[in-house]
């Protein structure tokens, strides 16, 4: 059965929100805090890795690869317009190894990797307990 448009709203929302919580919890378990620009950055990632595997098909293993590179890109732009335009200070990777104007480095993209795939299963099991979406064929490679 398909499901109606407020439905799908509802359901892209709750997913919005609960990845932005994941998001920040993970930097406050990470760096003892956080910025209000990472809830909404942390929700636009899972929304968008979740995505993946219900639009396209691909193994899970590249769908972390390619959730790596966009929380990654996402992470840059956020970091342009909060770090250098706002002026907000919310972090900065100088220090860091092959980092991109302090705003995204190497090892947190490394990072990325694995905690897309946490986030992959979260959404898979998420959908199917609160919304009894049926999760696709999980494929490792």
């Amino acid at each position: 059965m398909r499901k109606s448009r407020v439905q799908r709203i509802w359901e892209n929302a709750v997913v919005f929100y609960l990845g932005g919580m994941f998001y920040c919890t993970v930097e406050l378990l990470w760096r003892q805090w956080t910025h209000g620009s990472m809830f909404l950055l942390g929700g636009l990632c899972f929304w968008t890795v979740s995505s993946l595997g219900r639009r396209v098909r691909m193994p899970l293993l590249a769908q972390m690869a390619l959730g790596a590179c966009i929380v990654t890109f996402f992470e840059f732009w956020t970091g342009v317009l909060v770090n250098r335009v706002m002026h907000l200070g919310v972090w900065d990777y100088s220090a860091a190894p092959f980092n991109l104007l302090g705003q995204i480095c190497l090892p947190f993209t490394l990072l990325w990797f694995p905690l897309c795939g946490i986030g992959i299963l979260l959404d898979r099991g998420m959908r199917r307990a609160l919304f009894g979406t049926p999760a696709p064929q999980l494929r490792w490679v």
